[in-house]
C-alpha cells in the first residue's frame, strides 16, 4: 500500500466483552472530552477571539463570495432571536425553514437556537410538490410559529393551502402580496436585541431542544426526531476527537449537502462552528446539470476536509482528470476525504487515491462511517487506511455499541449522549426505538471486518427492514449486494434496487447513469435518454456486466439474474430518494410494483445474461 499523508487523527483505546448469548458490547476506554452546554457558546467564543474570521460564504454561479464573519454572525443572530421572541415562538411553536442552504437559512436557525427556540429545516421540494400532504403532516406535528423561505415565489401555493391560518412568514425575496404578517429578512435584522435575548440564551441547556430533523419511512408521515443541545455538542466533541487536526487548524469546508439532513445539517454545519472554521456553501449538486458549480467553487477554494457521495466523487474525478488547476487546488490543503450516502465503487476509491498521490506525492486518508438522524449523526468511523471501500470503522468516544447476533451478521444498537431522547409528540414510536437496556435500535446490520475483532472495524450489511427471503427461505442481505452491483457495473449505474422477495431468483431495478451510457454509443448527442437505454451497445455492455457479476456470486442470495433500467426518475415526494441521493429500497418497491412484475415477466427491456455467459 502506498504512503498515506500523516494527519492528526484519533488514537482510540477500544475495549469489548462477549456475552454468553453471543452479543458483543464494544466501547472506548478513552473518555469523551468536555463539551459545552449549547452550540452557540462556541460561536460566541469565536466571535470574541476571531471576530473578523469568515464564518460562512455563499455565492450564485461565478459571482463574488458573500461573506459573514463570526462577529457579524453573532450580531445578526441576536437580532433574529429577539424577533422570534417578540413573535411568541417556543418549543411548541418552533421555526419552520423551507429553504435551500444559504447564509440567511443558517442565521435564522442559529438565531432560534440562541434563545431556546427549535427550528426544523424541511426540503423545499415538500412545498413545491403537487402533493402537499407530507408538508401538511409536518406542520401538524410541530405546529410552527413562523415559516422562513429564502425565496417566497415557489411557496405561494403551500402558504395558501398548508399555512392558510396566517402563520407569520419571513422571506429574503418575493414576499406574497395580500398576506398579513409577512416580513422581509431585512425587517428581521432591523430588530434591536434587548436583555431578554441574553436571559433566553443563559436559560438554554443540554436538554433544550435545538431542532427537529425529519426522517421518512416507506409509507406514512415523516417523523420529527428531537435534536437536543447535548446531542449536538457531544457529537461535535466526538467529531473533533476523530479529526484531531481541527484543534490546531480551523476547518475549511466546501459543502453542497442539504441542511435538512443530519449529515450536513448537524455534522458539517456544526463542526465549522465548534472549531472556528469557514463554511463555503456550494450551490452545486452531484448531477450532470449542477456539478459545474461545484467544480467552479473547488477551483477557487481548497477545503481541508471534504465530504461527498460516491456519485459526486465520480464526477469530480472525471473533471480532475481533465483539469490540472482543479486537481491541484482541490488537494492542496486537503487532509481527509469522506464518502457516505451510498456504497463506493472500487474504481472510484482507486481513482481518488491515485489522484491524491499524483498531486501530493502520497495518498489521503479516505473513509466512511455510520450514523443516523437519531445519533446526531457521528457514531462510528474508520480512519485506518483500507485496500477497498466499505469498512465503517469503530465507535467514537462516549458511544457504546451492542451487537446482537442475527443469522451470520449482527444487529447494531447504540448508546451515548449523542442519541436522541425520542420523537416529538410520539411516545409509542419513542418507546419502540430502544431496547430493554436503553440502546437505540438503529435498524442496521453489520459484519466483522476480521471475525471476532471489533478493533478492525465492521462492514455495513444492510437495513433490517430491507432484507428479505427468497422462495427457498434463504436470507438476502440487500445493502451489501447493492454496493457490489454498483461496483461491478463500473460507473454505468448510480444505484440498484434489489428484488426477489418470495421469488425463485434475484433481480434488480437499475438507476442508470446516462452520461456513462452515452459514451457507449457513437454519435449519441442527438439521441434521447430512452434511445440510449435501448441501444444495442448499451444492452450488450450491461448484459456482459451482469454475466461478470453472476460468475463471481457465491450463491442464490448474492446472484442477480435479471435487471431492468429505470426510465422514470426516483420520486422525492414519494420517499423513494432523499435530496442527498440516498435511495429507500422499500419505498421504491412499494411504489413501483409494476416494474417488479415487468422484470419477472420478461417484458422488453429486461436484460438477462445467458446461462453460458454466467457459467
Amino acid at each position: 500500500m502506498s504512503a498515506v499523508r500523516s494527519v492528526k487523527l484519533w488514537s482510540p483505546d477500544l475495549a469489548w466483552e462477549v456475552r454468553d448469548n453471543g452479543e458483543y458490547i464494544v466501547w472506548r476506554n478513552d473518555p469523551l472530552g468536555a463539551y459545552p452546554d449549547k452550540i452557540n457558546e462556541r460561536l460566541v467564543h469565536w466571535a470574541g477571539v476571531a471576530p473578523d474570521r469568515v464564518w460562512m460564504a455563499d455565492r450564485q454561479g461565478r459571482g463574488p463570495w458573500r461573506e459573514v464573519t463570526y462577529a457579524q454572525a453573532l450580531d445578526k443572530i441576536r437580532r433574529i432571536g429577539q424577533f422570534l421572541l417578540d413573535h411568541g415562538l417556543s418549543p411548541d411553536r418552533p421555526l419552520l425553514i423551507l429553504s435551500e442552504n444559504s447564509i440567511e437559512h443558517a442565521l435564522m436557525a442559529l438565531g432560534a437556537q440562541h434563545v431556546g427556540i427549535p427550528s426544523a429545516a424541511v426540503a423545499p421540494a415538500y412545498a413545491t410538490s403537487n402533493d402537499l400532504g407530507k408538508l401538511g403532516d409536518i406542520s401538524n406535528q410541530i405546529t410552527p410559529g413562523l415559516v422562513f423561505a429564502e425565496d417566497a415565489a415557489p411557496m405561494t401555493r403551500a402558504l395558501a393551502e398548508v399555512f392558510a391560518d396566517g402563520t407569520p412568514f419571513v422571506a429574503v425575496s418575493n414576499l406574497p402580496a395580500g398576506r398579513a404578517t409577512c416580513f422581509t429578512f431585512d425587517d428581521v435584522l432591523a430588530t434591536e436585541p434587548t436583555s431578554s435575548v441574553d436571559r433566553a440564551f443563559d436559560a438554554v441547556g443540554p436538554d433544550t431542544v435545538a431542532k427537529f430533523l425529519f426522517t421518512s419511512g416507506t409509507t406514512g408521515s415523516p417523523k420529527a426526531v428531537i435534536q437536543t443541545q447535548r446531542m449536538l455538542c457531544s457529537n461535535q466533541e466526538m467529531v473533533t476527537d476523530c479529526y484531531a487536526y481541527f484543534r490546531d487548524e480551523p476547518p475549511v469546508v466546501v459543502d453542497w449537502a442539504p441542511w435538512n439532513h443530519t449529515a450536513s445539517g448537524n455534522k458539517v454545519f456544526n463542526l465549522v462552528i465548534y472549531n472556528g472554521g469557514t463554511y463555503y456553501i456550494d450551490r452545486g449538486k452531484p448531477t450532470p446539470a449542477l456539478i459545474g458549480q461545484t467544480i467552479d467553487n473547488l477551483r477557487e477554494i481548497s477545503p481541508t476536509w471534504y465530504f461527498n457521495v460516491p456519485a459526486g466523487y465520480e464526477m469530480l474525478i472525471q473533471a480532475m482528470n481533465a483539469d490540472e488547476t482543479l486537481r491541484q487546488n482541490f488537494f492542496r490543503d486537503l487532509k481527509v476525504l469522506m464518502y457516505a450516502g451510498a456504497g463506493m465503487a472500487q474504481h472510484t476509491w482507486d481513482d481518488l487515491l491515485r489522484l491524491s498521490e499524483e498531486t501530493l506525492g502520497h495518498q489521503l486518508p479516505l473513509g466512511t462511517g455510520l450514523g443516523s438522524t437519531e445519533t446526531a449523526p457521528f457514531s462510528i468511523y474508520c480512519t485506518d487506511q483500507q485496500p477497498k471501500p466499505g469498512n465503517i470503522g469503530i465507535p467514537a468516544q462516549g458511544i457504546t455499541v451492542k451487537l446482537v447476533p442475527i443469522e451470520d451478521k449482527f444487529e447494531l444498537r447504540l448508546k451515548g449522549p449523542n442519541v436522541t431522547p425520542g420523537y416529538w409528540r410520539n411516545a409509542k414510536l419513542t418507546a419502540d426505538a430502544f431496547d430493554e437496556e436503553g440502546f437505540y435500535r438503529i435498524g442496521d446490520t453489520v459484519k466483522f471486518a476480521t471475525a471476532g475483532d471489533p478493533s478492525r472495524g465492521f462492514y455495513f450489511d444492510g437495513r433490517i427492514a430491507e432484507n428479505f427471503k427468497l422462495q427457498t427461505g434463504t436470507w438476502v442481505g440487500v445493502g451489501l449486494l447493492r454496493a457490489q452491483i454498483v461496483n461491478q457495473f463500473s460507473g454505468l449505474i448510480r444505484d440498484a434496487v434489489i428484488t426477489g422477495e418470495n421469488r425463485e431468483e434475484l433481480g434488480a431495478l437499475l438507476v442508470p447513469f446516462i452520461p456513462a451510457l452515452r459514451e457507449l454509443v457513437p454519435g449519441s448527442h442527438g439521441l434521447s435518454d430512452a434511445e440510449i437505454m435501448d441501444h444495442p451497445n448499451v444492452r450488450s455492455k450491461l448484459a456482459a456486466k451482469l454475466a461478470e457479476h453472476q460468475r463471481v456470486a457465491t450463491g442464490s442470495a448474492t446472484r442477480v439474474m435479471r435487471v431492468l433500467l429505470m426510465r422514470e426518475p426516483l420520486r422525492f415526494e414519494k420517499g423513494e430518494v432523499t435530496d442527498k441521493g440516498s435511495i429507500n429500497q422499500r419505498a421504491v418497491l412499494a411504489h413501483r410494483k409494476d416494474l417488479v412484475e415487468a422484470l419477472y415477466d420478461d417484458v422488453a427491456g429486461v436484460i438477462k445474461a445467458s446461462r453460458e455467459l454466467a457459467a
